[in-house]
């Protein structure tokens, strides 16, 4: 069973709820709490958010705006459009408008889609040649993305459930460490293996146009032999679900990022969020709230299986949360 369902079966069964599971995918639940009310839930999405703040939160470019507008320091951006949604759009943005904004800001740049998950198609591109490859591939599929200032800084996700912070963690991009005699190829193979025997959906795909662009600006490629404990970093972004990694920081957070989370949860109107910032250390207070960290995007349905695989510790921090949110669904 998948990790979030078999947790919330668990957390269910323990409070006497019944709980029935889609079989197919094992995404999909309906619990009935004892005192007869209902909820459902869609894998990570529950109804402990409101319907117009979790869609505002998804959206990036307007999250941005207000968030910006409440005086939060987030990413300087814009985005662009396809050819379909510039005949719709009133101020329409197109390919090249966005190749134009990207020469503005200074390389390097993020350029992502608007609405997409799990760091799909994020990509940090350096020239004209990378940008048009991104580009049209979001454009592709997706009828808007995003070009974003590059910042500096190690990345961190705050979970927030209402007043409190649940987990805090720093997420690190996908990476290989050398033994002497495997290749690249062959040590992200490995890599691959284990976490798919995890029972998550890890999305490590070798044939990532990222991947091979990340290699040659080291000056390496699939057949090369890293020397014993030589890291490379194989992405730019540090999303856990294409292969990253995880450090708790749960317990040394500094109250003033506890405090900075918690107030935008609530300024987005949401109950439950995980808060992705950049920052230089996650311990220490925030001396210039201009400056010292960055606000890269609110999550209103942030997946946590692989924080989960860190140990037990972090597994019974998971199934806590979702306790409260059964809990606060059960009472309201």
């Amino acid at each position: 069973m998948k990790f979030t369902a078999s947790i919330l079966k668990k957390v269910a069964t323990e409070m006497g709820a019944s709980i029935l599971i889609e079989p197919e995918y094992e995404l999909i639940g309906h619990i009935t709490f004892k005192n007869g009310k209902i909820t459902v839930f869609d894998n990570t999405r529950f109804n402990i958010n409101g319907f117009g703040s979790a869609n505002l939160a998804q959206d990036k470019a307007f999250s941005n705006y207000f968030l910006g507008k409440l005086g939060y320091q987030v990413t300087e951006g814009k985005t662009f459009f396809n050819d379909k949604m510039c005949a719709k759009v009133a101020n329409p943005r197109n390919i090249h408008d966005g190749w134009n904004y990207a020469q503005e800001l200074g390389f390097p740049v993020i350029v992502k889609p608007l609405n997409l998950s799990l760091g799909i198609l994020v990509t940090k591109v350096y020239n004209k040649q990378e940008y048009y490859q991104v580009a049209e591939k979001i454009l592709a599929t997706q009828s808007v993305l995003i070009v974003e200032r590059f910042y500096q800084g190690n990345d961190f996700r705050i979970l927030v459930l209402d007043n409190e912070v649940i987990a805090a963690y720093q997420r690190i991009p996908l990476s290989v460490t050398g033994d002497g005699k495997s290749t690249i190829l062959e040590l992200l193979q490995n890599k691959r293996e284990q976490l798919i025997k995890t029972g998550e959906k890890i999305l490590i795909d070798v044939e990532d146009f990222r991947i091979i662009k990340k290699l040659n600006k080291q000056n390496l490629s699939f057949d090369s032999v890293l020397a014993e404990d030589t890291l490379i970093y194989l992405l730019d972004n540090a999303n856990l679900s294409t292969g990253g990694d995880a450090i708790d920081f749960t317990e040394n957070i500094h109250p003033d990022f506890q405090k900075l989370a918690i107030n935008i949860t609530k300024d987005m109107g949401l109950r439950l969020a995980g808060v992705d910032i950049l920052t230089a250390d996650i311990t220490q207070p925030i001396v210039d709230y201009t400056v010292d960290y960055t606000l890269l995007e609110i999550n209103s349905a942030p997946g946590l299986a692989h924080y989960a695989l860190l140990g037990e510790q972090q597994i019974q921090k998971v199934e806590d949360l979702y306790r409260k949110i059964l809990q606060a669904l059960e009472n309201e």
